[in-house]
């Protein structure tokens, strides 16, 4: 198993499985695990703020018997100009891992490149693995498999559409992107992922067209229209996504049996209808909940 957990793409598909497998068995054996991280440190690292991120890193240490210790920019010297590099010699000598939430993807992986301990990536501009595994397993807990399933991912070509086409291709789950112009994913993402996907058997496809993509879709997932950055641009990108919203009628057009994911905060009335955000289809409390027992899964596999 790697040092670190950058990307799903830096992993095999036997070792998501793995990873699968054991938040699987920490979300239902809570007490086993009470005291597998006993006396260990994770150095939680914030550029952005959060809820599900911070809250659930923490809880999940302090569920495997280990301490979180919340950093901010404020925290830490590399605010004042203290080079990434010489932040992750230190703290490697304070704790047992690193978990950073950042705006750079340069960020992580210079600190996993200089870092002796295991760095964790809990965002970036460029990818979102750990949310990505959540999604995984609450896919997996409602279907009771990942591959041959399709999700179809509406809006913003950003870190979460990034990570849900490595996600799908390390697990044979064929991804489609609906993107407006000048939105679209990164092309050397889709290209690395249809790379993975030829072991898999997962198809990697993008469009412009949102019903499209969700033509038979197991699983139809969105984000925000405007990330955490980027809201200079709101109003002008809720014009370019006009007709990249969630509706009951998009819904229609996926399997009769698909759910709704979004990795959250959901702002009903844009990218996602507030009928469907609610309705019964809805996952997005569970695929947060999720987060926890993914994230504890990460953090056992890297740190016991």
């Amino acid at each position: 198993m790697k040092k670190d957990f950058v990307s799903i793409h830096d992993r095999t598909p036997a070792e998501i499985g793995e990873l699968l497998d054991l938040a699987d068995a920490v979300k239902t054996d809570r007490a086993r695990y009470r005291t597998t991280l006993s006396g260990k440190t994770l150095a939680m690292i914030f550029e952005k703020s959060s809820t599900r991120t911070r809250v659930s890193f923490e809880a999940g240490m302090y569920q495997l018997g280990g301490l979180g210790m919340f950093l901010s920019s404020r925290d830490l010297q590399i605010g004042r100009g203290e080079p990434i590099a010489d932040t992750a010699r230190v703290l490697s000598r304070y704790v047992d891992g690193i978990m950073a939430r950042t705006f750079a993807h340069e960020t992580v992986t210079e600190l996993a490149r200089h870092a002796t301990v295991p760095v964790i990536n809990g965002l970036t501009d460029l990818l979102h693995p750990c949310q990505v595994m959540a999604d995984l397993q609450t896919i997996r807990e409602t279907f009771g498999r990942l591959a041959g399933l399709k999700l179809a991912y509406v809006g913003d070509g950003n870190n979460m559409a990034h990570s849900l086409m490595f996600g799908g291709a390390r697990t044979g789950m064929s991804v489609a992107v609906a993107s407006p112009a000048g939105y679209e994913p990164k092309p050397e993402i889709v290209a690395a992922a249809r790379q993975d996907a030829e072991e898999t058997g997962a198809a990697i496809t993008t469009t412009r067209d949102p019903a499209e993509a969700v033509a038979g879709a197991h699983v139809v997932y969105t984000d925000v229209w405007a990330s955490m950055g980027q809201e200079e641009e709101a109003q002008v990108r809720r014009q370019k996504f006009a007709g990249f919203s969630v509706t009951d009628a998009l819904m229609e057009k996926a399997s009769r049996d698909a759910i709704f994911l979004h990795c959250l905060p959901a702002h009903r009335g844009e990218e996602v209808a507030a009928s469907v955000a609610d309705g019964p289809r809805s996952r997005i409390f569970e695929e947060a909940e999720n987060r926890l027992h993914a994230q504890k899964a990460i953090l056992v596999s890297l740190m016991a």
